[in-house]
Order: C-alpha cells, then sequence, then structure tokens
C-alpha cells in the first residue's frame, strides 16, 4: 500500500441514482469508507443500500456524482477492472466446476502461474476451513459450505476491497448466526476492507465496526453498533435497531439537556435529542431493557407510573411482558430470567420506572 493513498478506500460525493429520471432511488450520497474498516449499509427493502453497493462495484451506473476507489474515480471502469471481491446471497458458483476450480477462475483470469493458483487455492480454502472439500462440486455441498467457498472465492485473488449483498439470507437461523462470526474473523485477520448490505439488524449489530443505516435513498445515520442502539437521532433509526417503546407526546417543557412530554395526559422526563420544541409533537423512544418493573414512588426514579400485565412470553433467557402504560396497552419490558425475578400474572397491576436520559424525545 503506497503511502500517497488518503485512509479512505472508498469515498461517495454526492452520488444519486434514478432509473427513470424522476425518483432518486440514492440521494446526495457522501460516504467514506476507512481502510481495513468492515461497513455495513442496513436498510429495509427499497431504502437504496443495494443500488449504493451495485453502483460500487460497477453493475450500476451514478446518474449524478462520482465513486472514488483508492483516490480514483471509478464510474467509468467497468466491473472487472476494479479488483474488487464481491459475495452474492444466491452464491453465484460455477455448478460445472469443482471448488478447487471456481476458486482458481479469478486468479486464472489475472494470469497467475499454476503452483501459484495452487497456493493461493489452498490457502483460501483453509481460511474457510474446507480444505478437505476442493474436488467437490458444489452441488455436493450444504448452503453453509457453499457460501463459505464464495467467501473463499472472493478472497483468494487478495482484493484490498470485498463487497457483501445480503450473503446470509438464504441459510437457516443457526447457520447464520455461525457464518456471521466466521466472516467477521476473516475480516479480523485479514484486514480486509468489507462493505456489507442487509435489511437484519441484528446481523449489522454483530459484525461492523460502523453501520450507515438507510432510508429513503438517505443514509439516516452512520455510527458504531452500541452508537445507533444506545443514541438513535431519529424515530426512524430508533425503530428499525432493536426493540423500542414508541409512545407519542407533545413537548410542555424542554430545559438544556432535558425535556417534559405529556404522554395520555401524564408528564413524562426525557433526552432533548430532536424534537421541534415547546407544543410540539414528539415520539418518546425507550428501549425495553431500559425499564425497571417494581419500583417505589421514592424519588429514585423521575418517571414512575402504573403498568397494567396484558401478555408474559417466556423466552428462557429473559421474560417479555407486554403492559398498558400512559394510555399505550404495546409497551414491552425485557425481564431477563434471573434469580429473584419478578413473577407475574396477567391482569396483575404494578409500578415500572425508568430514568430520563434512557428515555428520548425525537422527531413525531
Amino acid at each position: 500500500m503506497s503511502s500517497e493513498h488518503s485512509d479512505y478506500i472508498v469515498r461517495f460525493e454526492e452520488v444519486q441514482k434514478s432509473y427513470d429520471g424522476v425518483q432518486l432511488v440514492v440521494k446526495n450520497l457522501n460516504l467514506d469508507v476507512s481502510r481495513g474498516e468492515f461497513l455495513t449499509m442496513l436498510g429495509p427493502s427499497g431504502s437504496g443500500k443495494t443500488t449504493c453497493l451495485m453502483m460500487l462495484a460497477g453493475f450500476e451506473t451514478a446518474t449524478h456524482g462520482e465513486i472514488y476507489l483508492d483516490d480514483v474515480p471509478i464510474n467509468n471502469v467497468p466491473p472487472h477492472k476494479r479488483g474488487i471481491g464481491m459475495v452474492f446471497q444466491n452464491y453465484a458458483l460455477f455448478p460445472h466446476m469443482t471448488v478447487a476450480e471456481n476458486l482458481a477462475f479469478p486468479l486464472e483470469v489475472r494470469n497467475l502461474g499454476k503452483s501459484e493458483i495452487e497456493a493461493k487455492v489452498q490457502r483460501a480454502l483453509d481460511m474457510v476451513r474446507l480444505s478437505e472439500f476442493g474436488n467437490r462440486r458444489p452441488a455436493q455441498l450444504s448452503g453453509g459450505q457453499q457460501q463459505r467457498v464464495a467467501v473463499a472465492r472472493s478472497l483468494v485473488f487478495e482484493p484490498d476491497l470485498v463487497l457483501m449483498d445480503e450473503p446470509l439470507g438464504a441459510l437457516d437461523k443457526n447457520l447464520r448466526e455461525e457464518m456471521q462470526y466466521e466472516i467477521k474473523h476473516i475480516h479480523e485477520n485479514l484486514g480486509v476492507s468489507m462493505v456489507y448490505v442487509t435489511h437484519d439488524q441484528s446481523e449489522a449489530l454483530t459484525m461492523s465496526n460502523r453501520i450507515a443505516v438507510f432510508d429513503d435513498g438517505i443514509i439516516q445515520q452512520l455510527s458504531t453498533p452500541d452508537d445507533l442502539y444506545e443514541r438513535p437521532m431519529n424515530a426512524f433509526v430508533a425503530s428499525f435497531i432493536g426493540e423500542n417503546n414508541k409512545l407519542n407526546g407533545r413537548v410542555v417543557e424542554s430545559n438544556g439537556e432535558l425535556c417534559t412530554v405529556e404522554v395520555d395526559g401524564a408528564p413524562i422526563k426525557a433526552l432533548s435529542v430532536n424534537h421541534g420544541g415547546v407544543g410540539q409533537g414528539t415520539t418518546l423512544s425507550l428501549r425495553p431493557e431500559r425499564v425497571t418493573v417494581g419500583v417505589e414512588d421514592d424519588g429514585s426514579f423521575p418517571n414512575v407510573f402504573s403498568a397494567k400485565t396484558e401478555e408474559i412470553i417466556y423466552l428462557g433467557d429473559h421474560v417479555r411482558t407486554r403492559f398498558s402504560v400512559c394510555g399505550h396497552d404495546d409497551f414491552i419490558v425485557k425481564m431477563p430470567n434471573a434469580a429473584g425475578h419478578i413473577v407475574l400474572n396477567e391482569g396483575e397491576s404494578i409500578k415500572v420506572g425508568w430514568h430520563a436520559e434512557d428515555c428520548r424525545a425525537l422527531d413525531a
């Protein structure tokens, strides 16, 4: 890596994409990807994340703006000359070739010598723990093994950048979780830059250094996983990342960092994050695990309310309870299934409490 390169391997500058000349699927995207970073583009279907990945790969062309790879503009560079590794959801392996031949293909295209190809193929197979499977055909492998081969093929020619588009979408839950750690460890061991697209928020939280949350063609927030979860900047991000209680109300007082929001006639103390000021509507965001059940109204919590137990679901490591609180009967609390936890019955009322700094006043 030469010293004149910047710290960014990828830069999107004012990038727009429209398929019909009217509707923008991606709007004025400015995004830098650092060298060695694992950046995930996360968002619902139609949010623009896959289109961004396809423009970076060269399979789509930006309508406006420029994409840089290693400080070189690449809008007019064809996909095969960009030197980027790609992994797709459907694996895209050649069925008539063995696993080893599939991995050798990108090296043969680059005119490497036979012994060098064999060494690189073996190393890539070892990396994904498939060293014994070189002579098998893709059809003789399980879904998880095929996906490992696809990952190995994207890395075999040692690219600086690997793009992954929903690569684990076709796998079952356990295998998907196993592959998340596998890819995360490969990334950590190789230090290669990765841009990953998914609509699965737990996948994004598990694997990424940073996450760009897309909605409506715009990055709503770009942060580390813990920052996104703990400090969402708007109501979309709060509800898309993790489970979240949304309480709709009106700001009645705003004082520096804190505000008071009236919800169904009750005043709730919250952090002022992103609301329109006194008299304006707002959405309060409160994580289910931040609520304490069975509190006393003794001033230790600024927010204490009566809660009626509507539904109890036992989930092994925690109990998920739905309460009716402040006129909202879909108020969720997650209680760890630990020694001494409170046992409730449906229909029972109890006091719940939470701190102002755990409750965020966001856009209405």
